[in-house]
């Protein structure tokens, strides 16, 4: 459908590539036109540090601030307990409350590099929903709040429908996941006046739930609003890269491989990538988009720096373009390679190349190791390695060397 909006939030929405769908587009850009909306987004604590498939709905919560809005940054330290079973095949591990804890510290980081947690009006609220799920009595909320559901409705949302349709259990513990988003859109608008929630669009059966949920309990009108699942234009997801997770926090991925990934976006993302990821101008991302041959590569690295600059720092983002530069057009080292540290026992009957590859994340097993030596993928210290059965010693490595996947993987190894 073709939209005019007239809120600036709900335009940035549409003009940069962002919006999926709404559950009612003139509503929610008329309460926009208002006056200060607050929004949220959940995010469940299944792991230490958020990936970059979450980055897209972080950056519409900056977006929110930015045109006059209040962002709710929501923690599920209730709703992970249980596990969103939305599109996944089987059950998600069940974590501790100390475990979950450990995770809510560890993502809460990432959300102050992007939106103001402040006490204006549209300073950023950051919630835990166990706050209001942990303390539920089961009997009544089955009596006052479950009764609003038909199991037949829920049944049919795509998300539930496809693990059913493949035959994969659906414990009862999962199914409770949509009721339980449900109810926290329900509290956030009871306390908070929140008037609407985002996510990605395996989450519209979950938003649709809340708000049918708060209609029929509060009487009040809200809104859903949803995103792209982002892939890359080869099909692949968000979030992954050959050597695993590209995580948001610096601990668990170094600021350089962070800027890497962007700097190795292929060409037909990279000008879809510079409006959702980064706040340059329209016509200027549609320009450096458009660059063709080698000249697209000045637009990645632009690209690169924008997005780490903003999780990480302009600093960070200038190092990392200077250690790439040192390592792809001087054949240097670069001092913010990822570093693997060896301690003197590791070597003490010495160390295979094939181990090492492994264990600085060049390569995933051993047989990937190998096949990348047999096909002259893999180089040590800038040559070639040919023998996958060279051994290194200590003395190997009274200076740091520097090994390579291709031309775009580098990993330095050191003794400690």
């Amino acid at each position: 459908m073709t939209y005019h909006p007239k809120s600036e939030f709900m335009a940035v929405m549409m003009q940069r590539g962002f919006l999926a769908d709404c559950t009612d587009y003139q509503g929610l850009d008329d309460a926009l036109s208002r006056g200060v909306t607050p929004a949220y987004i959940g995010f469940d604590a299944t792991a230490k540090s958020l990936h970059v498939g979450s980055l897209i709905q972080i950056m519409m919560l900056r977006w929110l601030q930015k045109t006059g809005h209040r962002p709710i940054t929501l923690m599920g330290g209730g709703t992970t307990k249980v596990g969103d079973p939305s599109f996944r095949a089987d059950e998600r591990p069940l974590l501790t409350e100390e475990q979950i804890d450990s995770n809510i510290a560890g993502i809460k980081k990432v959300f102050e590099s992007y939106i103001s947690y402040d006490d204006g009006p549209t300073g950023a609220l950051m919630l835990n929903n166990a706050e209001w799920l942990d303390n539920l009595n089961y009997l009544d909320f089955l009596r006052d709040i479950g009764r609003h559901f038909s199991v037949n409705r829920m049944l049919s949302f795509e998300s539930v429908k496809s693990r059913i349709d493949r035959e994969q259990s659906l414990s009862f513990l999962e199914f409770n996941y949509m009721i339980l988003q449900a109810y926290d859109f329900l509290e956030l608008n009871r306390r908070y006046g929140c008037l609407f929630q985002m996510g990605g669009s395996d989450q519209w059966g979950n938003i649709v739930n809340g708000i049918d949920l708060t209609r029929r309990v509060l009487s009040h009108e809200i809104y859903g609003l949803t995103s792209q699942l982002m892939t890359t234009s080869d099909g692949k997801k968000m979030g992954k890269s050959q050597n695993g997770a590209v995580w948001l926090n610096a601990d668990m991925l170094s600021p350089y491989e962070f800027w890497q990934f962007w700097r190795n976006t292929t060409d037909a993302d990279t000008g879809r990538f510079l409006k959702l990821y980064t706040e340059l101008p329209i016509e200027e991302c549609d320009r450096l988009g458009a660059l063709e041959g080698s000249e697209i590569n000045s637009a990645k690295i632009i690209l690169a720096n924008e997005v780490t600059c903003l999780l990480h720092g302009p600093e960070a983002a200038k190092t990392a373009e200077a250690t790439a530069r040192d390592v792809f057009e001087k054949g240097g080292v670069g001092d913010d390679l990822p570093t693997l540290t060896l301690a003197a026992s590791d070597l003490a009957d010495g160390i295979s190349i094939v181990q090492l590859l492994v264990k600085s994340g060049l390569a995933g097993s051993g047989k990937e190791a190998k096949r990348l030596i047999a096909e002259d993928g893999a180089k040590l210290n800038d040559a070639p390695l040919y023998d996958a059965s060279l051994v290194l010693r200590a003395d190997d490595l009274v200076e740091p060397i520097k090994l390579s996947k291709g031309k775009k993987k580098h990993a330095l190894v050191q003794l400690g």
